[in-house]
């Protein structure tokens, strides 16, 4: 049982890491959230409301959502660009001579799926098109919901804060063309973008021993597509 339990966490570190992390950081989030919103409902004399309702509320569930929209905009974009735009060096790219979705034999599907393939990849017709372009899919699905979660939180919010400023609420779809929402929005999307164009570069002339997110040591700043 204990070699079982070794494996399982050796085999899943990356992904068990990185869940712990998140669980973590937004239990983080929770309560320094719930200090500094309560912080504000006493400086307009309202009373306070405890951690568990803060939760359920409208300001912490587009503060949420303000975030995954914007990691999942990310890997989204990332996935469908990096198959027709490249960058001269950086292992974060495909090489320069393999632009586009490849042929079957180069992408192992068809006749030409080995014997350990996802059975879609050796399907033909429409289950071999859907599993070809499925994780773009499902990274822009989750995009698009949560930053629909976004709106729909981020209106409830806001018309929270007006209402207690006794100002009139504003409708769902005007909030979506408003000034907040957008604020919200593109303060997300410029740090993704500027975290996706700085590891694409710094990649191609700086390096990480023994991760696949870098190039070998030794190998050339012109190397492209390469991981060590």
């Amino acid at each position: 049982m204990k070699r079982y339990v070794r494996k399982f966490l050796r085999n899943n570190g990356l992904g068990l890491a990185f869940g712990v992390a998140f669980f973590l950081a937004l239990l983080g989030q929770a309560f320094a959230g719930h200090a500094d919103f309560n912080n504000q409902l006493v400086a307009e004399n309202l009373q306070p409301i405890s951690v568990g309702d803060y939760m359920a509320s409208s300001d912490f569930a587009v503060d949420v959502m303000e975030n995954w929209q914007s990691e999942y905009l990310q890997f989204f974009l990332y996935v469908f660009l990096t198959v027709w735009l490249v960058q001269r060096g950086s292992p974060e790219s495909k090489r320069t001579d393999r632009i586009g979705t490849e042929s079957d034999e180069a992408q192992r599907v068809g006749r030409h799926a080995g014997s350990d393939a996802p059975r879609w990849a050796a399907a033909g017709g429409i289950r071999l098109k859907v599993y070809g372009s499925s994780l773009g899919l499902v990274m822009g699905s989750i995009f698009l919901l949560s930053w629909l979660a976004q709106s729909i939180s981020g209106v409830a919010a806001y018309n929270e804060e007006q209402l207690r400023q006794l100002q009139a609420p504003m409708s769902w779809p005007d909030y979506i063309f408003s000034a907040d929402f957008w604020s919200r929005t593109l303060q997300n999307w410029q740090s993704e973008f500027l975290a996706i164009a700085s590891m694409a570069i710094l990649s191609i002339y700086l390096r990480q021993r023994g991760s696949p997110e870098s190039k070998p040591v030794g190998a050339a700043h012109t190397s492209t597509g390469v991981e060590g």
